[in-house]
């Protein structure tokens, strides 16, 4: 088992089990928990002024610590207070597993922890990200119910053929980007990938639409007024950059409202624009009305073409409660309605969630047709009709009976049997000896074997995945591209060593003038490009008031000349001489 379960995460039904990895936490060099604190730091400082006021309490009620890397299993014990749980994962998840997930108020933290190289803004999801940016505005139960109700909703959103090639060419372009080790022009060919499909995504699908709606608001969401909105959206409180950068009038500013499932995004560049809720309640209103326009509550020939377009795994449901779970392949239609749906391959057929006994994929292996609709002439449609109505109309064992539909299905065989449900309602009609036609074509042979006939007027609903998680073999699958574990050097691990010195100094309380020198030399000589533990070491300097620390302000100021650094080292030095006012 790579995770602790607790009362949150016993829930999480087992197919999601896969996803989750072990927390490297060993992994973390010392440079990485330098980079986590710098980040805390000066987000916390600047993210006090511009953030929800639930993120400063969030914080401190998930148990997120400004100077380390949080450990998994210390978050779960604090957040299964407010409900919640959280696992740790590697990188990107398909979003029908992420939504899965959220719906099980388990938060997915990508393990990994960003580079020096990436310290403003990450392409990779990363533990800052996850930890500092959603963990805290969870302990706002408003909130916390809307992410939890959206991982409902979006679990359930039919995907395209091309969304999961979108989200695979996503997650390979930022392992790339995050590693410092890659290669130039594979980063560059995984930049084509994504810009093309980004270009040739077609009609957006449903979970295409409901991932627009997450990012703009749990990953990029402001609130309040439209010109003094605060900061929810975990991409801008985890991105010392972006936070900063999306104040600005450059950065527009827009209601959100539904039309926000509309504007796609590039995940890889700064937001040019960003949509402000005046509440959190708004955001819930906004899900709603996205959720009344999809399949699972429309259902009717659209919510099938859907299915049918997604080649995946998913599910209608009948007005009698019946529920067809497979891959579906054809829908025969008259006057713009479904009068005929078909399934290919192992098929299973439920009510209420749960599989019926006898129904499961292993015997209808080869798919599942059935006709949907009203019989012609008939006005009481089979799912009402009582013993007696079916005794009047012939439909009773051991009876041959013409069954025409008014589509212009026929269905023709013996009756062996009916399935009712509890409150009596008739669902499945199983003929032997039955031919299927529509017009000239045959739909079922009596060679085939015995013909189960669904029972329901119209399709009510449609969604992705199965009604009985429990019928089908996990068909998701976890990514084979795998998060790139960086090579570090003999130099580079030497550094680590002297980052971690400092920080043990810093801990322990146990520092000397001559132990910062011995360091900051050591600086000097071999690794002239580093800032951040300069900034580290005048941090001791001005805590112990040594004579060293105006040799290092001038090294750090003479860094600062390098354009890419100059303005995190200046944050940096803000930061120390607020504090040292303080």
């Amino acid at each position: 088992m790579q995770f602790e379960l607790n009362a949150v995460t016993e829930k999480l039904p087992k197919h999601l089990h896969k996803f989750i990895v072990k927390q490297p936490y060993s992994e973390y060099t010392a440079q990485n928990q330098a980079v986590w604190r710098y980040v805390m730091r000066t987000n916390v400082d600047y993210l006090s002024q511009v953030a929800h006021e639930s993120y400063l309490k969030g914080l401190e009620k998930t148990g997120i610590s400004v100077d380390t890397i949080p450990h998994m299993e210390g978050m779960n014990r604090i957040l299964k207070e407010i409900g919640w749980a959280a696992v740790s994962v590697d990188g990107f998840i398909p979003p029908n597993a992420f939504m899965e997930f959220q719906a099980y108020n388990v938060l997915v933290i990508a393990s990994d922890m960003r580079t020096i190289n990436h310290v403003e803004y990450t392409p990779a999801p990363d533990i800052i990200h996850e930890a500092a940016g959603h963990a805290p505005i969870i302990a706002n139960p408003e909130y916390a119910e809307y992410l939890r109700r959206f991982g409902e909703v979006g679990a359930k959103a039919i995907s395209s053929a091309k969304d999961f090639e979108m989200y695979e060419a996503v997650r390979l372009l930022s392992i790339l980007k995050e590693n410092p080790n890659a290669d130039q022009k594979e980063i560059t060919a995984a930049e084509e990938k994504v810009s093309w499909l980004q270009d040739n995504m077609g009609e957006l699908s449903e979970m295409a639409q409901i991932r627009n709606l997450h990012w703009w608001t749990v990953e990029y969401g402001l609130i309040g007024a439209i010109d003094d909105p605060k900061i929810y959206g975990a991409g801008l409180l985890s991105s010392i950059g972006e936070s900063k950068g999306c104040m600005k009038d450059a950065v527009k500013k827009i209601p959100y409202t539904l039309e926000a499932c509309n504007a796609s995004f590039d995940i890889t560049k700064p937001q040019p624009q960003l949509y402000v809720t005046p509440n959190f309640a708004h955001l819930s209103l906004v899900l709603e009305q996205y959720a009344n326009t999809m399949g699972i509550r429309k259902g009717g020939l659209k919510g099938v073409q859907k299915l049918i377009e997604s080649k995946s795994l998913g599910t209608i449901e009948l007005s009698t409660g019946l529920q067809v779970s497979g891959i579906f392949n054809n829908v025969v239609v008259e006057e713009n309605k479904p009068i005929y749906i078909q399934t290919v391959g192992g098929t299973a057929l439920a009510n209420r969630d749960k599989e019926l006994i006898g129904h499961g994929i292993e015997y209808h292996a080869e798919g599942f047709g059935s006709p949907i609709g009203k019989l012609k002439g008939i006005n009481i449609p089979i799912e009402n009709m009582s013993p007696r109505d079916l005794d009047a109309y012939g439909i009773y064992e051991g009876k041959t009976v013409e069954l025409v539909f008014e589509g212009g299905v026929k269905v023709t065989g013996e009756v062996i049997t009916g399935t009712r449900d509890l409150r009596g309602r008739i669902q499945l009609i199983s003929f032997k000896n039955c031919t299927v036609t529509y017009k000239e074509q045959i739909l079922f042979h009596p060679d085939w074997g015995i013909y189960d006939m669904a029972v329901g007027v119209e399709v009510v609903s449609a969604y992705a995945g199965a009604a009985d998680v429990n019928s089908f073999e996990d068909r998701s699958k976890v990514s084979e591209t795998k998060t790139q574990k960086i090579t570090y050097s003999e130099k580079e691990k030497e550094l680590y060593e002297l980052y971690k010195l400092v920080r043990g100094g810093r801990e322990n309380g146990i520092v000397s003038e001559a132990q910062v020198k011995d360091v900051f030399n050591k600086l000097q000589m071999l690794y002239k490009g580093d800032w951040l533990l300069p900034l580290e070491l005048y941090e001791l300097a001005l805590d112990y008031d040594f004579e060293i620390q105006n040799v290092i302000l001038e090294h750090l100021n003479v860094l600062k000349k390098n354009k890419e650094v100059a303005k995190l080292i200046e944050n940096g030095l803000i930061l120390l001489s607020e504090q040292a006012t303080h």
